[in-house]
C-alpha cells in the first residue's frame, strides 16, 4: 500500500471517534497493554510530560513543546486530531512522522493489530510511542486524547502531569456534571509525580486535590501563583505578555483563551527541574511556536484583506472566550462560517454569536457534522441570519466573494470545519 492507501486502511479498519463518534470509543485500557508489551514499552525509553484537560490541551502541548525544542532536547509530540494531514499527530522537533513509517509501520504489524481489533486511536498511540523511541527523543509530550483515566496514553509515567481545565464536554463519555469530568481527566495524576491545575474551580478542586492526595502527589493549582503581571494586545491581535520571572513574551498564539493557557504553560516550564531551561527558551518558544511546531487552527490569521481567521474552538467553555474576541473585531461588517458536530452543545453556543453578523451555515466532511439545515434552524431561533452551504468551502468562498476589502469573516465551530477550510485549493492569500 502506498501513504493514502495506508491512511485510508487505517480510518476503514478501525473505529475512528473523529468519523464516528461513540461508537469508536472503547472503555478499558487492555488493548493498549497488549500493544504497550507487544512494542516493548517503548514510552520507558524517554521522558514524558502529560496533558489532559478539556481546553488548551493542544496550545499548551504545542507551547511546552517548543520551549523545550529551542533549549536543545529532541521532543516527541503527539497530540490530536489532525486537521489536514494524519502526520500531523505525530512530530519530532516539529517534522511529522514521515509517510514511509507510517507505511512500514502498518505493513509490518497488520497481522497482529488484526488479531486483537484496536480502535483507531490505540493503534495511532502505540504508533507514536514506539517513533519517538527509535527517534530517541529525550522527552515527549503527550496530549490526552479524551478524559484521562482510561485514555490509552495512560500507560505512562511522566516527570510532570497538567491538567489545564474542566469544562462540560464528552459528557456521554465522561459524566455529567464537572466532579465526574474532573475526576476522569484527574485519572492521569500517578504516583509521586508532580501535577499541575491550569484552572479549577469550587465543584473541581476538591477532586483533584483528592486524588493527588491519593497518589502522594504534589499538587500546584496555576492561578495560585500568576506568573504574567500585565497583558498587551498589538493591532494584529499579538499578545504581549510581562512577567517577573521570564521577562517580556511575545505569544504567536493570539486567542483570548491564551491568557489562561500562558499562566499554565509558565507554572509548568517553572516545574521542569530535570530540564534547563532559560528565560530566552521560554521567550523565542512563545514567539515561535507555530514555526516550531506547526500548530494550526488557534485565532488564526488567513487572510489581510479581508481580515480572515479560523479557530477549533468547539465547545461551550471555548466559545465564552471567542464569542467576546469576535464581538469587539473593528470591523463593520462581520461574517462567520460556522458549523458542529452532533456531540456539543450547539444552542447554548448559537446563543454567544452575534446578532449583528452576517452567517454562513455549514456542515463538515465528516459523519458526525450537524446537517446544516438543523445548524441554520438552530441559528433562527437566536436571531441569527445566514444562507445555507453543504460544504465548508462553498461556505467559505460565498463569504469571501460577499465582503469588501476591510471585512471580517470567521471561520470555525468546530475542529472539522477548520479542518475544510484548511483543504481547500486556492486559498486566497494577501498576507
Amino acid at each position: 500500500m502506498n501513504y493514502q492507501e495506508t491512511v485510508e486502511y487505517l480510518f476503514n479498519s478501525t473505529p475512528v471517534f473523529e468519523h464516528v463518534g461513540a461508537v469508536a470509543y472503547k472503555e478499558g485500557l487492555a488493548n493498549t497493554y497488549e500493544l504497550d508489551r507487544h512494542f516493548g514499552f517503548p514510552h520507558k525509553q524517554y521522558k514524558t510530560i502529560h496533558i489532559a484537560g478539556t481546553n488548551g490541551k493542544g496550545s499548551c502541548s504545542h507551547t511546552i513543546a517548543a520551549i523545550l525544542q529551542v533549549a536543545g532536547y529532541k521532543v516527541g509530540l503527539y497530540t490530536s486530531p489532525h486537521l489536514v494531514d494524519f502526520r500531523e499527530r505525530i512530530r519530532v522537533n516539529g517534522e511529522c512522522v514521515s509517510e514511509q513509517y507510517v507505511i512500514d509501520f502498518v505493513a509490518q504489524e497488520r497481522g497482529f493489530f488484526e488479531e486483537i481489533h484496536p480502535s483507531f486511536f490505540e493503534l495511532t498511540t502505540a504508533m507514536a510511542f514506539k517513533y519517538f523511541a527509535e527517534q530517541h527523543v529525550d522527552v515527549a509530550v503527550i496530549e490526552v486524547g479524551l478524559g484521562g483515566r482510561l485514555d490509552c496514553t495512560n500507560v505512562i509515567t511522566p516527570v510532570l502531569s497538567v491538567i489545564t481545565n474542566i469544562g462540560l464536554d464528552h459528557t456521554q463519555f465522561l459524566g455529567n456534571t464537572l466532579e465526574k469530568i474532573a475526576a476522569e481527566k484527574a485519572g492521569i495524576i500517578k504516583e509521586h509525580v508532580p501535577v499541575v491545575i491550569g484552572e479549577s474551580c469550587a465543584e473541581t478542586v476538591g477532586v483533584f486535590q483528592g486524588k493527588a492526595q491519593e497518589k502522594h502527589a504534589e499538587i500546584y493549582f496555576a492561578e495560585d501563583t500568576p506568573a504574567i503581571q500585565r497583558i498587551e494586545i498589538r493591532k494584529d491581535g499579538t499578545k504581549v505578555y510581562h512577567t517577573g520571572e521570564y521577562g517580556t513574551l511575545v505569544g504567536e498564539l493570539k486567542g483570548d483563551y491564551q491568557d489562561k493557557n500562558t499562566n499554565t504553560i509558565l507554572r509548568t516550564i517553572n516545574l521542569l527541574t530535570d530540564f534547563k531551561i532559560t528565560m530566552k527558551n521560554v521567550q523565542e518558544g512563545f514567539a515561535h511556536v507555530v514555526e516550531l511546531t506547526g500548530i494550526k487552527g488557534r485565532w488564526q490569521m488567513m487572510n489581510k484583506y479581508p481580515f480572515v481567521v479560523c479557530d477549533t474552538g468547539h465547545n461551550v467553555d471555548a466559545w465564552k472566550y471567542l464569542s467576546k474576541q469576535i464581538a469587539r473585531q473593528p470591523y463593520e461588517c462581520k461574517r462567520i462560517v460556522f458549523g458542529m458536530v452532533d456531540d456539543k452543545d450547539i444552542a447554548t453556543v448559537m446563543s454567544m454569536l452575534p446578532i449583528d453578523a452576517c452567517y454562513y451555515f455549514t456542515q463538515a466532511s465528516t459523519k458526525r457534522a450537524i446537517p446544516v439545515e438543523k445548524v441554520a434552524a438552530i441559528g433562527k431561533k437566536y436571531g441569527l441570519q445566514g444562507k445555507e452551504f453543504r460544504t465548508v468551502e462553498r461556505a467559505f468562498y460565498a463569504a469571501y466573494d460577499d465582503s469588501d476589502h476591510n471585512d471580517f469573516i470567521f471561520v470555525g465551530g468546530s475542529s472539522y470545519v477548520v479542518a475544510d477550510l484548511l483543504s481547500c485549493h486556492n486559498f486566497p492569500i494577501s498576507l
